[in-house]
C-alpha cells in the first residue's frame, strides 16, 4: 500500500478557488489576509490533513523552538520532577523538550550530545553522566554560540552556568545530625568523587565530623554506583567490619533504602543499632520502614530556574556569565530512621 501524498498549499489554494501566495499568507497570519479568508484557508487545511512545515520556518529563522536535556537516568524522582519544570516553563514559552538520558556513561552522554547537536537545539540542559571527566563533548556548542547550563551534576566553565544546591552545607547538616543523636562512628557511602554532588556532600561529611571532635577514616568510606544493588553490596561490606558504624550516610536516597533493608534483613535494628540518612528525599523514603531522614530540594524548582535563564537568554539575550552559579535552597527532613530513643 503507498503512502498517501503529502498535501500542499497548491491542493488548499485549488479546493478554494485562490492563489497558492494567499493559502501561504493566510497559513502565516499574514495581516493583509481576511479574517474570513484565513479561517477558510486554517478549515480546509485541517480537513485535508496538511502539516505545517515548521522545521522550514525555523531553520529560516535560525531557530528550531527545541531545547536539549540530557539527564543521567530518566527513572529518578529527581530528575522527572526536574524535567517537569522545564517542560512547563519550555512550553508556557513557545519551545519544546528533546529529552535524552547518558544512562550514567559517557559515551552514551557524548552520543546524546551529537543528537542534539545535528538536531539544530537551541540551548542544551545537562546534568552530567558518572563517569563524565571533561565536557569536549559539549565545546561544539559553545563555540557555535548555542547556551549549555549544567544544573545538579555540573562542570566548571566560564561560558556554562551552573544551577546546584549547597551539597558541602547540605552534607554537613546531615552528619552533625546523626552525630548530635550520639553517634560516634558515622559511615558515609558516596559516588564517584569526579563528580560535584558526591565531592561536596563528602567533603562536608568530614568536616562536621571534625568540628564535632570525631575523626575519620578510610575505613568509614564507601563509594559505589549509589544503585540499589551498591546498597546491598554495601551493606554486606558493613556486616563484614570488625567495628561497625553506629550510623550511615548514603548520598542518595535509593542506595540509602536498599542498604537499610538488607541490614534490617540481618536482625540490625534501624536506628537502634545503626542510625540512617540519605539524600534527595524521594518518595520511597516516607514509604520505607522506619521512615528515611534525608535532605530534600526541589527538583521542579531546579528544572524552571534551568528553563527560564535559558530561554531569557535565547529570547532576550541575557548574559550567562552574569548567574554563573545559583544556589537552590534545601531543607534537612528528620524522621525516625535517625532518631535514637
Amino acid at each position: 500500500m503507498n503512502p498517501e501524498r503529502e498535501v500542499t498549499i497548491y491542493d488548499i489554494a485549488k479546493s478554494l478557488n485562490i492563489s497558492a501566495a494567499t493559502v501561504s499568507r493566510g497559513l502565516k497570519d499574514h495581516p493583509g489576509i481576511s479574517k474570513i479568508t484565513k479561517k477558510k484557508i486554517f478549515d480546509a487545511a485541517k480537513e485535508m490533513g496538511y502539516r505545517f512545515n515548521s522545521l522550514a520556518s525555523n531553520l529560516r529563522r535560525q531557530r528550531t523552538n527545541t531545547i536539549g536535556v540530557i539527564v543521567p537516568r530518566l527513572n529518578s524522582s529527581f530528575m522527572s520532577d526536574a524535567i517537569a519544570g522545564m517542560e512547563k516553563v519550555a512550553n508556557d514559552a513557545g519551545y519544546n523538550l528533546i529529552i535524552s538520558q547518558s544512562l550514567e556513561t559517557v559515551k552514551k552522554e557524548v552520543d546524546n550530545a551529537t543528537t542534539m547537536f545535528n538536531n539544530r537545539v537551541d540551548g542544551l540542559l545537562v546534568s552530567l553522566a558518572y563517569d563524565t571527566k571533561n565536557i569536549s563533548h559539549f565545546e561544539q556548542f559553545i563555540n557555535k554560540g548555542i547556551p549549555v547550563i549544567f544544573f545538579d551534576r555540573v562542570f566548571e566553565h566560564k561560558k556554562c552556568p551552573n544551577i546546584i544546591i549547597d551539597n558541602y552545607k547540605a552534607g554537613y547538616e546531615i552528619t552533625r545530625h546523626l552525630i548530635e543523636q550520639g553517634c560516634k562512628r558515622v559511615l558515609h557511602i558516596s559516588g564517584n568523587q569526579a563528580r560535584n554532588v558526591y565531592a561536596e556532600r563528602f567533603r562536608g561529611y568530614k568536616d562536621a565530623l571534625s568540628d564535632m571532635g570525631l575523626s575519620f577514616s578510610d575505613e568509614l568510606l564507601i563509594i559505589n554506583n549509589l544503585s540499589s544493588q551498591g546498597g546491598v553490596e554495601a551493606a554486606v561490606q558493613i556486616l563484614e567490619m570488625e567495628k561497625r558504624p553506629d550510623a550511615v550516610f548514603v548520598a542518595n536516597d535509593s542506595c540509602a533504602v536498599s542498604c537499610m533493608l538488607e541490614l534490617k534483613r540481618q536482625g540490625i535494628r534501624i536506628p537502634g543499632d545503626i542510625a540512617f540518612a540519605g539524600f534527595n528525599n524521594d518518595p520511597v523514603t516516607r514509604v520505607v520502614e522506619p521512615n528515611l531522614t534525608t535532605i530534600n530540594y526541589q527538583g521542579e524548582e531546579m528544572g524552571e530556574l534551568s528553563a527560564k535563564i535559558l530561554i531569557a537568554h535565547l529570547n532576550n539575550n541575557q548574559d550567562l556569565t552574569l548567574t554563573h552559579t545559583l544556589l537552590l535552597r534545601h531543607q534537612l527532613v528528620i524522621r525516625p530512621s535517625s532518631v535514637k530513643q
